[in-house]
């Protein structure tokens, strides 16, 4: 029960960061949850009078019912901090409040899971899959119970799961005050996330997000979760000027249009239209530089990926295209779309012309023998998060060359991908996004076999508009553009006064026709201070363009909205890490006798090492998966649980083939995970390629299939661990407990920036070495323990005068 809230609250922080800060710290809460848990252990072995054998019991119920209750705690205090990621006082303070508050449930989870498996040795196999276990089962509660509470109703829940975890310890210590003050917590907590979800569902919960985006969050006139999203609908139904960033300044200034706005998770904006089927209420759209492939495409069967408000739904209606197929991956927006505001929206659902496709968009592509005239990608992600450098660290599957050879497969025979990017940005001094897209375009046609990408090419910006953004419009198509198509667009763009950057005819600058020469976009790449390559499934960055050398040398890029991210995961990165140092290793350094660790080297690398090994797998299967499955928290909670479950499983069976009296043992287990962990590591990226076209329970159960083994064998080595030590009379295990979290701690921020600036593959690989420097530690302990090994001290405990004295120096 304790593993299971700690795994619940850690993705339902994931869940609420993407809210209040932005959904790609996910890494900063499982590094916080590692930070946290190691601590609560470090605490256990620093304090050693504090939590005596005789006394186990009592603080087993004890440390879970504190766990319970600071969920609660500290999560309200959590959302009274207002993240601000800048490099000021103010932001560092928000960083470091937030990571420090957050921590603090976590620590006494670690205490209760630290008692547990050392206070117990005989034991410890099976606990530690029970440990295992009950966390992998948390992430799938997890989804489900999003599916009736929203996240901050949740996450008091998830206390009082807690909670309950202390009545359990409570009647084996045989407490009736713990029962008591259990029971109570139990029922307000349990209460209060009841009373605050239906509160709530009509608009008022006592509990609710403040800070969203380092702005205050008002009251929503609508506000739904899942487990990977908040969706709010706000505005007032008053007409008014239509708004969109790519509307020409054509556009007479008379025409008024009832719209609301829907945000998902605080910034990706989209408007719900008002709509009554008559087609003279949509005539703004004409005028938007989002549909400029309906000029060249008449009757069409168009497909739209991200229904979003229904806008783009809505425009192939006015250009009285055929058909439009709306693909949308959150069920919410749907949902909203055609049930609470279906009669606001004219209820498109019920339109013999449309179809609405709840999927991922490449997955429902790579499926379908349909093929369509016009696929359209209108600002999938949103300029809010760009411009505040956010989505910079984050993975997008649809703006990769393997993505977009999937949408050119799925195109019927002249036809045209549409894809809309910001042009000019907030902060931005080029049009980076605009560069990127043409690169995009032409390493996707050059590996299409187009010999010419230009030919195939038309892009055109509108005017600057609010904040003095604007935007640009990529057609791109497998087959070259007939002067008839370009005639057609270009006198739709003229007449509406959009700007063409690049044409076969015309280049708005000599780098757009660098980017689009024969050959492919390479030379011309070379030439940017940036990197604006064409993204890959394994380096899905699309936002990241900045490179290492570029963090400390702003003056040669002109650009802090290329660099502001990463300086924003370094500081991240900065603060977890030296609250590693500091309240772990620094610790343990001045509190273990070094007595105790004659003769450990070999311990204290082979914990290291599968401390680094298992999170860097896991972070870089986390972002292999995202892709695969086609958003974040699928992949989160997918990864989360496969490793668990089958760690847990893996746990279980040293028992069974792991003996003390026969070394060899240790290091079998190890050399059978390099196999496993070497072929998964090449079958992977091929086995979720084929799979592309599979639907998401299927990708769901591949996934499963591609975790299981690697976490079944990755759960043996830590088990293997404390046995080998346990045959060392005074081993300091809390040290190597110690070790092995600060170096996961550390894992899990060196996977997320090994694949920004090298690949998912090679943070992968990073971790396979970890894995073979501790089958060399485990291979050089086992030769120890054949020739007898000298013994630590007997007695690792500190004495009281000892202990004095370490608290004096600390």
């Amino acid at each position: 029960m304790v593993t299971l809230a700690t795994l619940m609250y850690e993705i339902a922080l994931t869940r609420i960061f993407s809210v209040t800060m932005w959904y790609h710290f996910a890494f900063v809460a499982i590094s916080v949850a590692l930070f946290g848990m190691t601590l609560g252990a470090l605490l256990v072995y620093l304090l050693p009078q504090r939590f005596r054998a005789d006394r186990v019991r009592h603080h087993l119920w004890v440390f879970s019912l504190l766990f319970g209750i600071s969920i609660a705690a500290c999560f309200a205090v959590q959302m009274s901090i207002k993240f601000v990621p800048h490099k000021t006082f103010e932001g560092a303070f928000s960083v470091v409040a937030t990571c420090v508050v957050i921590s603090i449930p976590f620590v006494f989870s670690g205490i209760v899971v630290c008692l547990s498996l050392t206070r117990f040795p005989e034991r410890v196999n099976r606990l530690y899959a029970a440990d295992l276990v009950g966390a992998g089962l948390g992430c799938i509660l997890l989804v489900v119970a999003f599916a009736v509470l929203d996240g901050p109703s949740l996450v008091i829940g998830i206390g009082a799961l807690g909670a309950a975890a202390a009545l359990g310890f409570a009647g084996d210590a045989g407490s009736r005050r713990g029962l008591a003050l259990a029971g109570v917590a139990v029922v307000v907590l349990g209460s209060f996330a009841m009373v605050n979800g239906h509160l709530h569902s009509e608009g008022n919960p006592y509990l609710r997000i403040l800070w969203a985006k380092e702005h205050s969050d008002p009251e929503h006139e609508y506000e739904q979760w899942n487990a990977f999203s908040r969706v709010t609908v706000d505005g007032d139904r008053t007409p008014k000027p239509p708004a969109s960033p790519g509307l020409s300044t054509t556009l007479p200034p008379d025409v008024m249009v009832s719209q609301l706005g829907m945000l998902i998770d605080s910034t990706a904006g989209t408007v719900l239209t008002e709509y009554s089927g008559d087609p003279d209420e949509t005539d703004f759209l004409r005028y938007d530089i989002t549909n400029l492939a309906h000029f060249a495409r008449s009757d069409a069967d168009v497909l739209v990926v991200g229904v979003g408000g229904g806008r783009d739904v809505l425009s192939a209606l006015e250009f009285d295209q055929r058909s439009v197929t709306g693909v949308e991956i959150n069920g919410n927006i749907l949902d909203i779309v055609n049930g609470p505001f279906g009669d606001f929206t004219g209820h498109l659902d019920r339109d013999p012309r449309v179809t609405f496709v709840n999927d991922e968009a490449r997955s429902y592509l790579a499926r379908t023998d349909r093929r369509y005239d016009i696929i359209q990608i209108s600002l999938i992600d949103t300029w809010a998060a760009t411009s505040a450098g956010a989505y910079a660290l984050s993975e997008n599957s649809l703006y990769t060359t393997e993505a977009w050879d999937v949408f050119f497969d799925s195109l019927a025979r002249n036809g045209i991908l549409s894809v809309s990017r910001w042009y000019n940005t907030v902060g931005s001094a080029e049009p980076l996004e605009t560069y990127r897209t043409t690169a995009l375009a032409a390493q996707a046609l050059e590996e299409h076999g187009v010999a010419d990408p230009r030919r195939h090419m038309l892009i055109y910006h509108g005017p600057p508009r609010d904040f003095g953004v604007s935007i640009a419009t990529l057609l791109v198509s497998p087959e070259p553009f007939s002067s008839a198509d370009i005639a057609a667009v270009n006198e739709a763009a003229g007449r509406l006064a959009f700007t063409p950057i690049l044409t076969p005819d015309a280049a708005l600058d000599e780098r757009f026709e660098g980017l689009a020469a024969p050959g492919g976009p390479g030379d011309a790449v070379d030439e940017f201070e940036v990197n604006i390559s064409a993204p890959t499934d394994n380096r899905p960055f699309f936002f990241q363009m900045a490179e290492l050398d570029d963090i400390f040398d702003r003056g040669g890029i002109g650009n802090e909205h290329v660099t502001q991210p990463v300086l924003v995961l370094g500081m991240l990165a900065l603060t977890v890490l030296g609250l590693t140092f500091l309240c772990i290793v620094v610790p343990l350094l001045l509190t273990t006798k070094r007595s105790s660790h004659r003769g450990m080297l070999p311990f204290y690398g082979y914990f290291a090492g599968i401390g680094l090994g298992f999170l860097l797998i896991e972070v870089s299967q986390l972002q292999r998966l995202s892709i695969f499955l086609g958003h974040p928290t699928y992949a989160l909670t997918v990864v989360l649980f496969s490793v668990l479950l089958f760690s847990g499983v893996g746990s279980m069976l040293t028992e069974r083939f792991v003996r003390p009296e026969r070394p060899a043992s240790f290091v079998v287990p190890l050399l059978v995970l390099l196999g496993v962990v070497i072929v998964f590591g090449f079958a992977t990226p091929s086995l979720i390629h084929r799979m592309d076209d599979a639907t998401t329970p299927v990708r769901i159960a591949v996934a499963v299939g591609l975790l299981a083994p690697l976490g079944l064998v990755m759960g043996t080595p830590f088990a293997i661990g404390m046995r080998a030590a346990a045959t060392r009379p005074g081993a300091p295990t809390a040290f190597l407990w110690g070790i092995n979290g600060a170096t996961s701690v550390c894992a899990s921020v060196f996977g997320v920036v090994i694949a920004l600036f090298l690949g998912i593959s090679a943070a992968y690989w990073a971790g396979f070495l970890a894995y073979v420097a501790a089958a060399v530690a485990i291979t050089m302990i086992a030769r120890s323990s054949r020739r007898g090994a000298p013994a630590p001290a007997a007695d690792p405990t500190p004495t009281r005068r000892e202990q004095e004295l370490a608290e004096a120096r600390a």
